[in-house]
């Protein structure tokens, strides 16, 4: 039985995404690729799809409206499922997602920055794309500064990038941080998608709780860092000992 549900879960979000991504697909050939449309389409499908596989999320604090860097702690591949519940933002992602069936696709038509975290003129151009985004198109910017999933208690080490970006540019950062009920639903190391999705979806309910921060400007980018990763990892801490 509990096999099952993971199977008809996954079966219903690929259904679902492709539902979607072929709306948007048919509304940009008659009007025009409308990125505020699309991303208002992806917030839909994150509403929707959160509970109906089986996700409890409570969010805590104001979701930002205004365009911002969002810098998250990182633990799985729904993570920025989560954030999109609410924002119309563009999440940076590592260039694997983009070769995902079906969500890489709908990604790429809903709005996303892919990331290539081995190369030094990727990770470039991914900040001069970030900068473009929230100043230009005034779209926030959804950033993982641990760069990659982590399963600690606090988060891990920060890359600088994105925090040089915005003291240099004047972006303003407002920090979020997420959690789920069990370390089970962390996703690390090289575990594959399907296995872990059949695994865990297989549960009647996954928790997550997300909670954004105050925005922090500061033209030193040593100041972003030390106070993004200080809210986040007292949030956390805080968590584990409610």
């Amino acid at each position: 039985m509990t096999q099952l549900r993971a199977v008809w879960r996954l079966a219903y979000l690929a259904f679902y995404t492709i539902w979607i991504v072929a709306g948007i697909m048919v509304v940009s050939a008659i009007k025009g690729y409308n990125p505020q449309y699309s991303m208002k389409r992806r917030r839909k499908w994150a509403r929707h799809l959160l509970p109906a596989i089986g996700i409890d999320l409570t969010i805590e604090g104001t979701p930002p409206e205004k365009p911002c860097l969002i810098m998250c702690n990182h633990r799985s591949y729904i993570d920025p499922m989560l954030i999109l519940h609410d924002v119309l933002a563009y999440p940076v992602s590592k260039a694997e997602v983009a070769n995902w069936p079906v969500l890489g696709y709908g990604a790429k038509v809903t709005g996303i920055l892919y990331l290539k975290r081995e190369s030094v003129s990727s990770r470039r151009k991914t900040l001069g794309a970030i900068a473009s985004t929230i100043q230009q198109e005034r779209i926030p910017v959804i950033l993982y500064p641990e760069g990659t999933t982590f399963d600690t208690d606090l988060t891990g080490d920060f890359k600088r990038g994105g925090f040089q970006l915005a003291a240099t540019e004047g972006i303003d950062i407002v920090p979020a941080v997420l959690e789920y009920g069990s370390k089970d639903d962390y996703w690390v190391g090289d575990s594959a998608f399907v296995p872990h999705f059949l695994k865990r979806f297989s549960e009647k309910r996954i928790t997550a709780r997300l909670r954004y921060g105050s925005p922090i400007s500061s033209n030193d980018p040593a100041i972003l860092t030390n106070e993004t990763k200080r809210w986040m990892d007292q949030v956390l801490a805080s968590w584990k000992t409610a």
